[in-house]
């Protein structure tokens, strides 16, 4: 009896744990599918986020900012779809510290990146040659997509370090095809078109150096459409940092030849322009074509005004240009679409900063910019879809040495090295034409003492131009000043 009970309670142990180990498999299995289908909900509900910023660009050079003379009919269309700032800023009048802000959120003056990083032209003072580049403390919006669950990309122009350390794919990038620098030709470098800085080589991934052919940006633009359709089943973030048209000024002639009314640096940089807009509807065709445009946020802007003296550009009606504080230094087209999101189209009118944008991708894909210390911009998405009435900004500062500038409200003072500081009202004068420092010397006192307060909370530069392109600046400011129309 004591044999035939012990193989009965056998028996029940065994049918026990079969259901234990079947109810432990379900389990197991039901945990997996809810964690799959919670992913897969992720995936879904984060968007790509595809940001192009084009380099050097004039404010008027392109047709949804009225220009009659060049052709961007990609971007024309963009712009219909899309919310238009018609007062976006930069951080900077020069590309390196403008993107430096992009990247990070923040004042790049907080962390000493203050100036353009271009080896051979420093001062001796601070850090030169491939020592400058983007603090290591610092961490881009790729660094934080990255962790969000994105695949992340950089096609084109770095310009934040040229050393090894300060790499893309060191700072949240985990595909970079593009150049360490700050420019270069827009043709493959071989015997004919030769070259002696690394810096500007193509570079593919970390270290792997291999020049393109063809026409530089179609490359870019065909390099964004193969990772896009490699992770089309993946939420996405692509930097497409177009190193048009910044010089040298080099056009396919098919190009050229759509301009024959313009001549010279002009009619090769529409031919430029022409040439990154067809770029451009590539990359959003192939977005069409996935069926990813409906969640894709789309951004599209400039990295600071146009040198006209350089390139031939035109920041109308805006004064001034690259590398100086009036409104053609900082001042830049801006559109951005989100179909799903972002319902209403038209012209957002308050001023915003290209700050803004590090918040604005965060918030996006699901992260919390409250767990973020010293972001200096802010969230877009309340304000371009009307849930936020108010202004995103009411004081923006800008900063480059002796020279600077903030905007309150519609007020901007421009103190500068070599003369009395200028006070323009921007609501009724866009152009800065009429100073108003002698009629205004109250206002005048009230933002020298708000600019300083904020320049009291800056580090100082870790590096800086030789003290000659200052005088090169000014004489360029004054060179692109608007004038009074005489009756």
């Amino acid at each position: 009896m004591k044999t035939e009970k012990k193989s009965i309670d056998k028996m029940k142990t065994t049918f026990l744990n079969s259901i234990i180990k079947k109810e432990n498999f379900l389990i197991g299995l039901t945990f997996l599918f809810l964690t799959l289908w919670g992913q897969n909900i992720t995936a879904q509900t984060q968007p790509n986020i595809v940001f192009i910023l084009s380099d050097d660009a004039g404010y008027a050079d392109f047709g949804f900012q009225g220009s009659k003379e060049f052709k961007t009919p990609e971007l024309d269309k963009l712009s219909k779809k899309s919310i238009q700032f018609s007062q976006a800023y930069v951080s900077a009048a020069v590309c390196g510290p403008s993107r430096a802000g992009i990247l990070t959120g923040k004042y790049q003056q907080r962390f000493g990146y203050e100036e353009n990083n271009v080896p051979g032209y420093m001062s001796k003072s601070g850090i030169t040659g491939d020592d400058m580049g983007l603090p290591l403390d610092q961490k881009t919006i790729a660094d934080y997509l990255k962790k969000l669950g994105y695949k992340t990309a950089l096609f084109g122009k770095w310009h934040q370090g040229n050393a090894d350390r300060f790499h893309p794919t060191k700072r949240g990038f985990e595909e970079f095809y593009g150049f360490r620098g700050g420019s270069r030709s827009y043709f493959p470098y071989d015997e004919n078109n030769p070259t002696v800085k690394n810096e500007d080589r193509l570079e593919r991934g970390f270290g792997n150096f291999l020049e393109h052919e063809g026409y530089l940006t179609d490359e870019l633009a065909t390099e964004a459409i193969s990772f896009m359709n490699r992770n089309k089943e993946n939420p996405f973030f692509i930097y497409l940092s177009f190193n048009a048209v910044h010089a040298p000024t080099e056009a396919l002639e098919k190009d050229l030849r759509q301009f024959p009314k313009l001549k010279g640096k002009r009619k090769t940089l529409a031919a430029m322009t022409l040439a990154m807009d067809r770029a451009i509807g590539a990359v959003l065709d192939e977005l069409d074509k996935l069926g990813l445009s409906e969640n894709t946020l789309v951004v599209f802007t400039n990295d600071n005004g146009g040198p006209s003296d350089a390139n031939d550009s035109d920041n109308s009606p805006l004064s001034g240009t690259k590398a100086n504080h009036l409104e053609g230094g900082i001042r830049v087209p801006f559109l951005m679409s989100w179909p799903k999101q972002i319902k209403t189209k038209g012209t957002y009118n308050y001023p915003i900063s290209s700050l803004d944008l590090f918040p604005t991708f965060l918030t996006a894909a699901g992260g919390d910019v409250n767990e973020i210390q010293g972001l200096d911009g802010v969230n877009l998405l309340p304000y371009v879809k009307g849930e936020n009435k108010t202004r995103p900004h009411k004081v923006l500062f800008w900063k480059k040495e002796n020279r600077a500038a903030i905007r309150n409200m519609d007020w901007k003072l421009i103190r500068f090295p070599d003369r009395p500081a200028e006070l323009y009202n921007l609501q009724e004068d866009i152009s800065e034409i009429n100073n108003l420092a002698v009629q205004y010397p109250e206002k005048v006192k009230e933002l020298f003492k708000q600019l300083f307060d904020w320049e009291l909370t800056l580090e100082r530069p870790l590096w800086q131009l030789r003290r000659e392109f200052e005088g090169k600046a000014v004489m360029r400011m004054d060179n692109y000043r608007k004038k009074k129309v005489q009756n």
